[in-house]
């Protein structure tokens, strides 16, 4: 995992706890009131977070439940469940929508987080789509299965040792020799993307036009997202949030690196065209007054990526194209990720983008306590330049009250989401409206619970996953080595 040259240890800043007075009169507990007509009772957010406790097709179990029960306990203005895949891709244990068969465990979970909430939570399902990613395959295999011969490694084998036999060589006793040479001679004898397959595992891009299916993206995606949307609505979701951020499909169409050149790719216009489509398919699908928002990149943090400028031409559009409020987020690509292990899948957390996502206690000068927020702040600033009124959510570092109202009240973002903190205590916006503020636990933004997700084990938090039952409490399920699976109950 990177880590910035400094290595300064923040402390977590003090936290008032408001009265309950202070805390009910407050902007984080003023309704909100979202243009497609859904009320918000309290501007407080649980973003989406995968959890790794989906069944093996993508459906939901008990365990689900009880996850997204316990967040909806601490009755959030709104909880977004996890990135929940529109296509037919295998992906373990993360939850799917592409078929009508899903939508009964989906409504099992709007029920439970209905009844867990007491109906004031507003509950989004976050919609997303992937491209194929394979593990680090070790060498052998890799130079046997996966590399497709060509004249071209023929002729810089045979350049490379001085051999002109390899020109002609039979097949398997060349691939044998490419296996064997040093790893300074591959990098000049395999092609970029050929050595990233060995390096990292093979990996599509939304430009690799010359695979028909990637080429058919732009005609597959938007009816999928649609149909998606509708079995969302079916299944009694309050609104979907579509997955425009970090290191996946609709995100990597609009990054600067999408040079696609179907008019799907190159400048702003071209990048956002599919994003735009996908858009207008989805409210066709499912009306006006139902709630449609996406979560998108403020910023890539990526060499040659989309800047805050980027960021604010796309918000400004989309929110024009009638999206009910904008999610921002940062960082979290494939193209600065630390190698994986042999057979495992490189992970978009891990390098500089990834920890400009998450940062931790261990940071540089700015520190990892809402360092995103200015420029989130100025995305919502050329939305309501250009007379957009469309909600702005914020994240990244926001762990106590003061900090939380500062942010509203000074007009950076319209909606308070909070990660980690929210994970390290369910109940702490509720805590903080009933003037208990002094009872939260707070996050230790020591990344215990992305490491966690970095591994696909079941995600929890170090500061509850080994507290034992107390008292009169009911058996706690538990993950295979011992991990406590939902937070402590607190009344």
């Amino acid at each position: 995992m990177w880590r910035p040259p400094e290595r300064i240890r923040h402390p977590l800043p003090v936290a008032r706890a408001p009265r309950v007075e202070e805390a009910q009169a407050s902007l984080l507990f003023t309704p909100l009131t979202l243009p497609s007509g859904l009320e918000l009772a309290e501007r407080t957010w649980v973003p989406a977070m995968v959890p790794w406790r989906a069944s093996a097709r993508g459906e939901v179990t008990p365990e689900v439940l009880g996850w997204y029960a316990r967040f909806a306990a601490g009755e959030p203005g709104v909880l977004v469940v996890e990135a929940t895949g529109v296509r037919d891709v295998p992906s373990g244990p993360l939850l799917r929508i592409h078929d009508d068969g899903f939508v009964p465990g989906l409504r099992e979970l709007v029920r439970t987080v209905r009844e867990a909430s007491g109906g004031r939570t507003r509950l989004f399902i976050q919609l997303i789509d992937f491209l194929r990613i394979r593990r680090r395959p070790e060498r052998e295999r890799f130079f046997v299965e996966f590399l497709a011969v060509t004249a071209a490694h023929r002729s810089g084998l045979a350049a490379a040792t001085a051999e002109p036999a390899w020109q002609s060589a039979p097949e398997p006793e060349l691939r044998r020799a490419l296996a064997a040479l040093p790893d300074a001679a591959l990098g000049a004898l395999l092609a970029p993307r050929e050595l990233e397959a060995l390096r990292f595992g093979a990996r599509e891009r939304v430009w690799d036009e010359h695979e028909p299916s990637v080429a058919a993206l732009p005609r597959v995606l938007p009816g999928a997202f649609a149909r998606a949307a509708r079995r969302a609505r079916e299944a009694g979701f309050d609104g979907v949030e579509l997955h425009y951020a970090h290191a996946y499909t609709m995100a990597s169409f609009l990054s600067a690196l999408n040079v696609r050149r179907d008019g799907y790719g190159g400048d702003l216009a071209g990048r956002l065209r599919l994003p735009l489509e996908v858009v207008a398919a989805v409210r066709d699908a499912v009306g006006a007054r139902y709630t449609v928002g996406c979560r998108m990149l403020c910023h890539e943090a990526i060499a040659g990526g989309s800047s805050v400028e980027d960021a604010a031409f796309f918000a400004t559009h989309l929110a024009r194209a009638g999206l009910d409020f904008v999610s921002l987020s940062t960082g979290g690509k494939f193209e600065d990720a630390e190698q994986p292990r042999i057979g495992e899948a490189a992970y978009p957390y891990t390098g500089p983008s990834g920890y400009a996502c998450m940062p931790t206690v261990r940071s540089d000068a700015r520190g990892p306590f809402g360092r995103n927020v200015p420029e989130q702040a100025r995305v919502r600033a050329a939305a309501r330049a250009a007379g957009l009124e469309v909600p702005f959510v914020v994240c990244g570092g926001i762990h106590h009250f003061d900090q939380a109202e500062g942010i509203l009240a000074r007009g950076d973002g319209d909606l308070i989401a909070a990660a980690r903190q929210s994970l390290a205590d369910p109940d702490w916006f509720r805590k903080l409206r009933l003037g208990r503020g002094a009872e939260v636990r707070r996050c230790a933004y020591t990344n215990y619970c992305e490491a966690l997700d970095q591994r696909h084990a079941v995600v929890t938090c170090r500061l509850w996953d080994r507290t034992p039952p107390r008292a009169g409490e009911p058996p706690v399920a538990q993950s295979a080595d011992g991990r406590r699976l939902v937070a402590p109950d607190w009344s």
